[in-house]
């Protein structure tokens, strides 16, 4: 092998490895804690009674994932995410359009829209309950009210930032209204909105856990307040784990979409 074909061979190597430092980083710091966490649990250097071990959580999740009762606890909270989310989403686009869009819903709601969307979900709980009752409702509702701002302020701003040389440019070629609003606006929203959604994940999460941990005689939040009232601490953070696995599957997917449209984003102040 030649001298020049050497270096060639290190650079590609050392691409390479360039290429898999942001997969082999975080794998190696979550190697590093759970060898340490583990370690330190047999060592006894950590309760185990609080903090459990690594080992003990992964035996809890072999022991539950066969039991039917922890799978209807996921699918219930699954089911709750899902219609307070999608219902939020179909909602907010239109009206984050619409107060971006027109001026006069714009001075109406913008204020409220800020202002509810500080507001903390969970303490409208019991004003939800008793509206829809402890049922599957009043979860769904604190997920719609908890994906429901940060969408519909993300495709507000999303609209008020749309680049008007464009929208001059439509205009001078007769495009109409409506025209203009799905060619030109809607795919300048469209990175806007996935923001939005993204950070409702959080909210969504969040709101059917402790919604559940309550008010709920089932799903996921209601597992880990039954793990932490029995005091099953593996079992009590194996639950916790895999509501972070559900979150970090549905910020993957909302990524995935994210990425194909990115492109579509508008620099904010080009000329």
């Amino acid at each position: 092998m030649t001298a020049s074909a050497a270096v060639a061979q290190r650079r590609r190597r050392t691409r390479r490895l360039s290429d898999l430092e942001p997969t082999l980083l975080p794998l190696a710091v979550l190697v590093a804690v759970i060898v340490l966490w583990e370690g330190a649990a047999r060592l006894e250097l950590v309760p185990a009674f609080f903090f459990s071990s690594p080992s003990a959580i992964v035996a809890s999740g072999a022991r539950n994932i066969f039991e039917p009762e922890f799978w209807n606890d996921v699918v219930v909270s699954v089911q709750e995410f899902v219609v307070g989310y999608f219902a939020a989403i179909f909602f907010a686009i239109p009206f984050g359009l619409l107060t971006g869009w027109f001026r006069t819903p714009r001075y109406l709601f913008e204020p409220w829209l800020a202002g509810f969307n500080a507001t903390p979900r969970l303490a409208l709980l019991p004003l939800v309950i008793l509206w829809v009752g402890l049922g599957f409702m009043s979860k769904a509702v604190i997920v719609f009210l908890g994906v429901f701002f940060p969408v519909a302020i993300n495709t507000f701003h999303g609209v008020r930032t749309v680049d008007k040389n464009l929208l001059d440019v439509s205009s001078s070629f007769g495009a109409s209204g409506p025209r203009r609003l799905w060619t030109v606006v809607l795919p300048s929203v469209l990175p806007f909105t996935l923001v939005g959604m993204r950070l409702g994940v959080g909210r969504a999460i969040s709101g059917v856990v402790v919604a559940e941990y309550f008010t709920a005689q089932a799903g996921l939040g209601h597992f880990v307040f039954r793990a932490g009232s029995q005091l099953r601490t593996d079992d009590l953070l194996f639950g916790a784990l895999f509501i972070t696995a559900l979150a970090l599957l549905a910020f993957w997917a909302i990524a995935i979409v994210e990425r194909r449209f990115k492109a579509w984003q508008p620099k904010v102040g080009s000329a």
